[in-house]
């Protein structure tokens, strides 16, 4: 057994590629190996800036033997098919063997060395390598038949133990010579194999691994943070990003001019982060630092100061301009900025971005007037919906879009404008997905709840539905945040109530039935990832004529509670029983017709003799079971409803143990059929338990 090394060394591979060009490596060679039989002990992967690396360990020097057997034609087939057979195998007639007057072939593969496998192996990994970008270079870039790689491909070295495996593709062969840093070590590295590829490479400070330059930058970054009284803000999307852009990773502290510090923390977190790759930094109290965190790629004679002075001057320049937009937009009352949303379309079909925002504010209003959000003042809400989309059109929204919303709420706080505004504008877009905060407070809830159900309804109502996979208006997160909105809100309403609230319709009756249904749906997906049994979420779904949503899932958690005791398994037990003899006899018909000409004054009439004991104690039981369990459900006291229905467990059992349903009687037959839907129906009070498993 022995190990190969391979490194494919280009021009700079984009950080956010390189993690996934490694696995990708990994997986292609892994599967070209294995066509030849060859599986590697295991595969440990490199990747850099510069290089795509990856050392097969245990490999044997050839493959093994392989014997192969094919079932051909019956002896007596036609010429051709038997012709057809030995043009596939290779073999001629008299190889062959009859098996009972089937011909079989046997084909004996001799094992290939390994390095044959491998220089098979590894053009076909680069032909086939999935970059999500990629471009040919120099002149045999004219033809489309040309090597594509992320950026020009330089070398190859392709090693199998000591022995150079001969790789060639476009003109590029393979060697033992790669090269070291950019600036510390510019020339050629000789690598003997495996075994001293990782250590050659640190050597000329190249760290291979991407994880061990990860764990290099977060460690020496907060190292030097410390040094200073201040601790980084753990980003670890940004530790990868600089593990990617760096083959020796030094980070360096800098510092900022505090002034700065005027502008909102967010836009200076973006302003770091996003256009300057550095980390953020707070001081001892939790606010933020004047102060950064840069990782350069070079140990400088000089100790970073020179690094840290240009990051520091481009820096300034960058939080110039946020301070200037920060300035120049606050000049502008929110307002007026609000009045540009006219020029903007929001769809072509529903009009411009202030044609929904007048919605979003109308809506907002109605939902506080009927106090569908409790304690909201329906002026905040409109005055925040008409203000909510106006930062769109503001510098600082232009340059960082991802603070719409926050740099709203902070321009309304400059302008003077009540707290519950501009909280409301700040957080109107929350929950943007799961595990982002819920707003709670009254206004921020009316104008998120509108937003939302505005989008919704509105892209309904135009028949722009989502579609399989496809969602270009991202209605499924929207309905997913109303949802959370209304849960932790405790809010009680129906979509019905919502198109009604207006003098004139806010939507059609047809766009809020297809809704009802899409929120249905939405709403199991949600319970099933919190992990909620879908066949309880569909025995209560059933029932039909509820959209309520925190009534209709307080009766699934009760449900779900219900079914888990023996109570409810044995309940559960019996209702399937006497369901599955009422579809038999009665084809599931009786409670509408026959049972209904045996029921007085809501008892089942009597049978010609007098029923046995155990039948009217199961009269009895639901006597005393239905309205209880009617009482709870309509107060929603749904736990109870489930208690209630636990009474009929010990009854159904003795019913089903001492009493002759399908009696020769045919009166007796049909009171007991009666009684059978009678359960049946008081359990359907609660949930559809014929949707539960079990």
């Amino acid at each position: 057994m022995t190990d190969f090394l391979l490194e494919l060394r280009c021009e700079e591979i984009p950080a956010r590629m390189q993690l996934k060009a490694s696995d990708d490596l990994a997986r292609l060679f892994t599967e070209e190996l294995a066509k030849s039989g060859l599986t590697p002990g295991r595969i440990d992967s490199f990747v850099t800036p510069r290089r795509l690396a990856l050392i097969a360990r245990d490999l044997p020097r050839e493959t093994a033997a392989v014997s192969e057997e094919f079932k051909g034609p019956r002896t007596s087939a036609p010429a051709q098919a038997l012709e057809g057979f030995l043009r596939k195998t290779g073999l001629t007639q008299d190889q062959l063997e009859d098996r009972e007057g089937v011909w079989f072939a046997v084909v004996n593969k001799p094992g290939r060395a390994t390095a044959d496998v491998l220089a098979q192996a590894i053009p076909a990994v680069i032909r086939a390598f999935p970059w999500p970008k990629s471009m040919r270079w120099g002149g045999a870039s004219q033809t489309t038949e040309s090597l594509r790689w992320v950026r020009p491909l330089q070398g190859i070295v392709a090693i199998l133990g000591e022995d150079l495996v001969d790789v060639e593709i476009d003109g590029l062969k393979s060697g033992y010579a790669t090269l070291g840093h950019r600036f510390h070590h510019p020339g050629e590295i000789t690598i003997g194999g495996a075994h001293d590829y990782v250590e050659k490479l640190r050597a000329c400070h190249v760290i291979a691994s991407h994880p061990e330059r990860q764990a290099i930058i977060a460690a020496k970054a907060a190292e030097a943070a410390a040094a200073h009284g201040y601790s980084v803000i753990e980003d670890k999307g940004l530790v990868a990003e600089n593990a990617g852009l760096t083959e020796w990773p030094v980070p360096l502290l800098g510092d900022f001019d505090p002034a700065f510090l005027e502008v909102p923390p967010e836009v200076i977190q973006l302003t770091l982060r996003i256009n300057q790759k550095y980390f953020v930094l707070r001081d001892g109290d939790g606010k933020l630092a004047p102060a950064f965190i840069c990782t350069a790629n070079i140990e400088a004679k000089d100790g970073g100061a020179a690094i840290i002075a240009g990051n520091r001057k481009v820096l300034a320049a960058r939080l110039s301009d946020a301070r200037f937009f920060w300035e120049q937009d606050k000049k502008t009352r929110l307002e007026e900025h609000a009045r540009k949303l006219e020029r903007i379309t929001f769809h072509e079909k529903l009009g411009t971005v202030a044609d929904k925002v007048e919605r979003v504010a109308r809506f907002a209003q109605l939902l506080a007037e009927h106090n569908i959000v409790p304690g909201c003042d329906p002026a905040l809400a409109r005055q925040a919906a008409q203000l909510c989309k106006a930062d769109l059109v503001t510098e600082m929204v232009g340059e960082f879009p991802e603070l719409q919303g926050v740099m709203g709420g902070y321009y309304a706080l400059a302008e003077g404008l009540p707290d519950a505004v501009a909280d409301a504008i700040r957080d109107h877009y929350k929950p943007i997905g799961q595990g982002d905060d819920v707003p709670t407070a009254p206004v921020t809830v009316a104008v998120s709840l509108a937003d939302k159900l505005d989008s919704i309804w509105s892209f309904f109502d135009i028949d722009e539905k989502p579609t399989g996979s496809k969602d270009p208006f991202a209605l499924r997160r929207a309905v997913l945040g109303v949802i959370q909105l209304i849960t932790v809100n405790n809010l009680r309403f129906s979509l019905e109530q919502l198109r009604l609230l207006a003098e004139r319709p806010l939507f059609s009756s047809q766009a809020t039935a297809d809704l009802s249904n899409f929120f249905a749906d939405r709403l199991k997906v949600q319970q099933k990832e919190a992990g909620i049994r879908h066949d309880l979420i569909d025995a209560v779904f059933a029932l039909g004529g509820e959209d309520d949503l925190v009534r209709l899932l307080a009766r699934v958690h009760a449900l779900q509670s219900f079914v888990a005791t023996d109570d409810g398994v044995n309940l559960l037990a019996g209702y399937k029983r006497a369901a599955n003899i009422l579809k038999k006899d009665t084809g599931g018909s009786i409670s509408k017709t026959a049972a209904a000409n045996m029921l007085i004054d809501g008892h089942v009439a009597p049978s010609p003799d007098a029923p046995e004991p155990a039948e009217a104690a199961l009269i009895a039981a639901l006597d005393a079971a239905e309205p209880r369990a009617a009482q709870a459900v309509a107060e929603e006291r749904f736990e109870d409803a489930m208690a209630a229905l636990a009474s009929l467990r010990a009854p159904i059992d003795a019913f089903f143990d001492a009493v002759t349903v399908n009696d020769a009687d045919a009166g007796k037959r049909a009171a007991r059929l009666a009684l059978l839907a009678r359960v049946r129906d008081a359990v359907h009070k609660v949930a559809d338990f014929s949707k539960i498993a079990g």
